[in-house]
């Protein structure tokens, strides 16, 4: 019972400390680029604001998530640990957008820049997000938000060691422009990671089939059970985007129905948790049900 305790609440505890640090951060880079003319630190510092609200917002999407299921809620509240994550990949994809406008903006143009503060700031950032990702390593197979979170961090890991190559560069060769490139590394790295995050919670909301899980082999393992003649109605989706759920019809044997009709169901089940689904909904017919259906959908 304390194992499934600890194990709750370690998500929790990391997501606040990440919103901590990430918070620090993001000022220290906003108030270091505004003073030292640096577009690379300022980027970074707009991606590091937009990881703080998307973790404020997981960790209150975590805390909701926990309420159990009711009357009207009767699969709980995981799913709005996906629209948070939702609105974490719009918001850096957006800031993204920004951070390029301005970048080519900056194209032929010059600027001066004060390396040592880019640089002290960078580094700063630099050991924060290291932090950071540390923490949420342990947890980022728990949810859905969690993995985004940590996939933040990474990259404002790798945003922070651009700007410490771009601060470099400035410092030892006078090439400003090594600060817009820098800029544009940023874009490069944490486009595709967004639009991935984004692309992955469409399916959950679209309740698509999860990731991993191959719904025809799921129907050929409930085909080959003995007595199962047919499978129709077959749906498999997830509610946060980790645990797969199942329904299904399965039109049986007439003479192994009234002798074996729990044992049917029973296998179904177990062939179904062999394929990592432990919920499911499995309706067992006679042949002239399907008849019977049609029916009724007529109807």
């Amino acid at each position: 019972m304390a194992h499934d305790h600890d194990h709750g609440h370690a998500p929790l505890r990391a997501l606040g400390i990440a919103v901590g640090i990430t918070g620090t951060v993001f000022l220290a880079e906003l108030i270091g680029g505004l003073v030292s003319g640096s577009l690379a630190l300022l980027s970074d510092a707009m991606h590091m604001l937009s990881d703080a609200a998307g973790l404020i917002i997981a960790l209150l999407a975590a805390v909701v998530g926990k309420r159990a299921a009711s009357a009207s809620a009767t699969f709980g509240y995981r799913r709005v640990e996906v629209l948070a994550a939702l609105l974490n990949a719009l918001v850096v994809t957006g800031v993204v957008v920004w951070i390029l406008v301005q970048a080519l903006g900056r194209l032929g143009g010059h600027h001066d820049i004060d390396t040592t503060l880019m640089l002290g700031v960078a580094v700063v950032g630099l050991v924060a997000n290291a932090a950071s990702a540390w923490v949420l390593s342990r947890h980022r197979e728990d949810n859905l938000n969690v993995r985004g979170a940590f996939l933040h961090v990474i990259a404002d890991m790798l945003g922070s060691v651009a700007v410490i190559i771009a601060a470099l560069v400035i410092r030892f060769t006078g090439w400003a422009h090594a600060d817009t490139v820098a800029s544009l590394a940023i874009v490069a790295f944490v486009l595709p990671r967004a639009l991935s995050l984004l692309w992955q919670t469409l399916g959950v909301l679209m309740e698509k089939a999860p990731r991993g899980v191959d719904t025809r082999e799921v129907e050929r393992a409930l085909t080959r059970l003995p007595g199962v003649i047919a499978v129709h109605d077959l749906h498999v989706w997830s509610t946060d985007g980790q645990t797969p759920l199942a329904t299904a019809h399965l039109v049986v044997d007439e003479a192994c129905v009234p002798a074996g009709e729990c044992g049917v169901l029973g296998s179904a089940q177990e062939a179904l948790r062999g394929l990592h689904i432990e919920h499911s909904t499995i309706q067992l017919e006679h042949p002239g049900h399907v008849e019977h259906e049609a029916v009724c959908r007529g109807q």
